[in-house]
């Protein structure tokens, strides 16, 4: 009797055909290209929801998440449960990635068991671990350095409303965060002209600006520190918390710093006309946006997430070679 192949093997072999990233880690690790064809797949699949509705069946997705979170997990359950596959969500006090369980270990242990792993971390070194020692592909969900699962979803409901990329105007204003980077290395690229407004200190990381200007090809990539020379005739306007989770100790601090930097309707006013109003959630209401705006007819705040869903099937089925 021949021996049976491992899971990573057979998991190897599904997605050896054409050439596809092995893992997820960050917008860098997709090429503009491939960024406009997962979203024209996203959007497919968002159309015709059944249509692909068994792609995935019999493989699953593990969770580990060391932050909690509505909708990366929902979005990715219910994406594999769409596609016809299952999740294994793995809470923080289950695997205790990085002291209970080494990162090498939970790797190795789980390309044992599941086809992809999705990992939501504090540090970005984990999920690079991850991806270093797992034999199934790894998707970042969230670390200290990018969010690149959002920022597909983000490019999604701006191609949805605009119908182009090429040629927008996108100010982020506030915190130099994980979003922010995620945004500095794909937006340029894809001819989107980003303008930030930081406070001073508060900038992105220096080496990711620097790898994102390298990366400028068609869209401009600039820093403000007066928010509404940043918004000004922009298409879109974009903010997220002031702090994230695990900085919680530093909202205090932080209040006064942002507060001129707050998406309000005195801000957005400063933007194009029919500019949109984007931030990726869980937002503090009446801090970084208010109600107003957030509830108001520019907003897509509820796009966005919905389209966290869309993206992310997109993102499973290619990385999983069933696209």
């Amino acid at each position: 009797m021949s021996p049976v192949a491992p899971r990573a093997a057979q998991t190897a072999r599904s997605s050896s055909a054409g050439k596809r990233p092995s893992h997820y880690l960050s917008v860098a690790d997709l090429t503009p290209e491939e960024i406009l064809s997962l979203l024209d797949r996203a959007r497919e699949l968002k159309r015709f929801p059944a249509r692909d509705a068994n792609k995935l069946s019999g493989l699953t997705a593990g969770l580990v998440f060391q932050k909690p979170s509505l909708r990366t997990r929902v979005s990715f359950e219910v994406a594999m449960l769409e596609l016809g596959g299952h999740a294994v969500y793995l809470s923080p006090a289950e695997i205790q990635l990085g002291q209970r369980e080494g990162v090498v270990d939970v790797a190795r242990v789980l390309s044992r068991y599941v086809d992809v792993i999705v990992a939501r971390v504090f540090l970005h070194s984990d999920v690079a671990g991850l991806a270093e020692h797992a034999t199934v592909p790894v998707i970042n969900a969230l670390s200290d350095r990018e969010h690149p699962c959002q920022i597909l979803a983000d490019l999604l409901t701006l191609y949805e409303r605009r119908g182009a990329l090429n040629g927008l105007r996108l100010a982020y204003v506030g915190d130099g965060n994980n979003v922010a980077h995620s945004l500095a290395l794909a937006a340029p690229p894809l001819g989107i002209d980003l303008r930030f407004a930081c406070p001073d200190g508060y900038e992105p990381d220096p080496l990711i600006m620097e790898q994102a200007q390298a990366g400028v090809n068609s869209g401009a990539i600039e820093l403000f520190r007066d928010p509404k020379e940043a918004v000004r005739d922009a298409d879109a306007v974009y903010t997220d918390a002031w702090y994230s989770m695990g900085q919680e100790s530093e909202a205090e601090a932080r209040a006064p710093i942002f507060h001129r930097y707050q998406l309000n309707a005195q801000l957005l006013s400063e933007a194009a006309p029919n500019a949109i109003a984007m931030h990726c959630l869980p937002a503090h209401r009446n801090a970084e946006i208010t109600d107003e705006v957030m509830d108001g007819p520019a907003s897509v705040v509820y796009d966005q997430a919905e389209n966290r869903l869309h993206v992310q099937k997109a993102l499973l089925l290619r990385l999983l070679g069933q696209d």
